[in-house]
């Protein structure tokens, strides 16, 4: 038990010190209202990531309708796969329209369309780093099965390259992370899995109040049946919270000592299975506990600031 702890304890301040590296690329438009549209999703995403999640905008790129081709999108992973040390987390978010030719499901952009298969050898690059690569495009989800391994969540608009109409997942996906609305659990911070729920749900509510047809269901693979999703955070934390808590680093430090400890419940969590049930549950049982006891350091910490 004294050796499991351990491990826990370096795990988590090893995932504490992982920094988060955004890749955004916009596809070909076609039309000017996809193009504005296209563009607003980028700039919002953005500046979420800066203004909210604390990311550093050395860490994030984002390519444009006109910059995205396919060498720069080569260009952009090499980049980021000699910037990205082992452990950090490289996001990436396509945001455009997609197509099924050929056989094969497509991100339309500027010149050659990039398939599932170009992008393979490019995640393959980042082995060791945790990796998130969502596309919000439609006839996405051939992009699943082609794509999914160890440390990655991989996400889709839709269940199959079959689904070709324009999807309305993109904005959702984005909003969760911009509005905060898709922080289920209170914690003051949008997990994978919250914002991959979240776009769902409103995606679904879209189509009721438009008494449309559902005609994409996005798809979340993480090969952990959403397990690792819900433990991987865009960026820093919240940057609002984080500038509340500046003149306060009780305050601060209580809050990650916080997300360090259901760093370690996830972990324990995802070696269920393969661990038995007795000092499962013992080590399950003092881990609760303290993130229990840190709930309350820090609303009494709260409580203090607002005397």
């Amino acid at each position: 038990m004294i050796v499991a702890g351990v491990l826990l304890s370096s795990l988590a301040r090893t995932a504490a010190a992982e920094q988060s590296h955004l890749v955004i690329i916009v596809g070909l438009g076609g039309e000017k209202k996809y193009s504005e549209a296209f563009r607003a999703m980028a700039v919002s995403m953005v500046g979420a990531a800066e203004k909210k999640l604390g990311m550093d905008p050395a860490h994030i790129v984002s390519l444009g309708e006109n910059e995205s081709t396919r060498e720069s999108v080569q260009k952009a992973f090499r980049e980021v796969t000699f910037r990205a040390a082992p452990g950090d987390l490289v996001f990436i978010l396509l945001i455009g329209h997609g197509s099924f030719q050929q056989g094969e499901s497509r991100f339309n952009l500027r010149g050659p369309d990039m398939t599932a298969a170009d992008f393979v050898p490019l995640l393959d690059a980042l082995a060791s780093r945790t990796v998130v690569f969502v596309n919000t495009a439609s006839a996405s989800g051939d992009f699943v099965k082609a794509l999914m391994g160890r440390d990655r969540t991989i996400v889709t608009a839709t269940k199959s390259a079959q689904e070709r109409n324009e999807t309305a997942f993109a904005r959702h996906f984005v909003d969760a992370f911009a509005t905060g609305g898709a922080d289920a659990d209170k914690d003051e911070r949008v997990s994978v899995l919250e914002a991959f729920d979240y776009a769902r749900r409103e995606v679904q509510r879209f189509y009721e109040k438009e008494r449309r047809l559902l005609t994409e269901h996005a798809v979340l693979e993480d090969g952990r049946e959403g397990a690792l999703a819900r433990t991987v955070f865009l960026g820093s934390g919240d940057g609002e919270t984080q500038s509340a808590d500046a003149g306060d680093p009780k305050l601060a430090a209580l809050r990650q000592e916080r997300r360090d400890v259901e760093r370690r419940l996830d972990t324990l969590k995802a070696r269920k299975e393969t661990t038995a049930a007795a000092p499962y549950e013992e080590e399950l049982e003092k881990l609760l506990l303290e993130l229990a006891l840190k709930e309350a350091e820090i609303r009494g910490r709260e409580a203090e600031r607002r005397r």
